[in-house]
């Protein structure tokens, strides 16, 4: 039996404790913004004042997947039936500016129907919380937007992600979609997925599981390297938006020689390259 002085002792050591545990994050208030960023360590959303982000009509090359996407995320914000998204393929042709643009442009035409709530790719296995923490905002509609989405050999956090979006006993919400964006056809290397298939005892029931969770997403977008013509298009269009006065030839050439300095064409690139345009001109854009 504890004596008085010892119950008192064992009550300031609780005390002390809990001072010292840490405090939980207050729920969060999806009403602040359009934009959060899942905090998955402290499993909150912190708001983003300002999405950076580029205007919808000046992403050229990509014309059917901007339209598809925009279709399919302005049924989802009138409240009607629409599909998660995987953007996949080469780098910087626009994939995650596309998700960005979608969300920026529909809240302009129906301000505040939309948020975008982004999650890292290392917290994917925190998923089911974000979820359970948006499902009781019916009020909002969401989509959780992950960029660079990939898994190499031993993760399974892959599983986390395939719950999501085949909805899992409790079922997504219908208030909420996933957009990803990776550059991997398949989320995961091509020589991973062969490896296994030549190493497990049961090469089909091992495989099969990974290379079936981008048939999860009903939208399937794929994002392919621009042509020299396309490339320049978008750098005229750049330049014209933000009302940079180059001549035609010379925007061309600048342009040409920008990209071969980088090895690479791409939407990416020749956003890059008016930067540079706009900087040597004595302009911030």
């Amino acid at each position: 039996m504890a004596t008085q002085d010892e119950l008192r002792l064992i009550q300031r050591i609780a005390v002390a404790i809990e001072h010292l545990a840490p405090q939980p994050e207050p729920p969060a208030d999806v009403k602040s913004a359009d934009a959060y960023l899942w905090d998955a360590e402290r499993k909150t959303l912190l708001p983003v004042e300002e999405v950076r982000h580029v205007e919808l009509p000046l992403l050229h090359g990509i014309d059917e997947a901007r339209d598809t996407l925009l279709a399919n995320t302005l049924q989802f914000a009138k409240g009607y039936s629409a599909n998660n998204a995987l953007l996949w393929g080469a780098r910087g042709m626009g994939k995650s500016s596309l998700i960005k643009a979608v969300h920026a442009h529909i809240n302009k035409q129906m301000p505040r129907s939309l948020v975008l709530v982004e999650i890292h790719r290392e917290d994917v296995h925190t998923l089911p919380h974000l979820l359970h923490t948006l499902r009781g905002w019916v009020i909002r509609r969401f989509i959780i937007f992950c960029d660079d989405l990939s898994f190499d050999g031993g993760d399974s956090t892959y599983k986390s992600l395939k719950t999501v979006l085949e909805g899992g006993i409790e079922g997504r919400p219908d208030h909420v979609l996933f957009y990803a964006t990776s550059n991997r056809r398949h989320l995961m290397p091509r020589d991973m997925i062969e490896n296994e298939r030549s190493t497990a005892i049961h090469p089909g029931e091992t495989v099969e599981e990974k290379i079936s969770l981008p048939d999860c997403f009903g939208l399937w977008l794929g994002f392919h390297a621009c042509s020299q013509e396309t490339y320049l298009a978008i750098a005229d269009a750049y330049a014209k938006y933000y009302k940079l006065n180059i001549p035609a030839e010379e925007l061309q050439e600048q342009a040409l020689l920008w990209s071969t300095a980088r090895g690479a064409r791409s939407g990416r690139v020749a956003w890059q390259f008016i930067q540079d345009a706009a900087g040597k001109m004595g302009r911030r854009i």
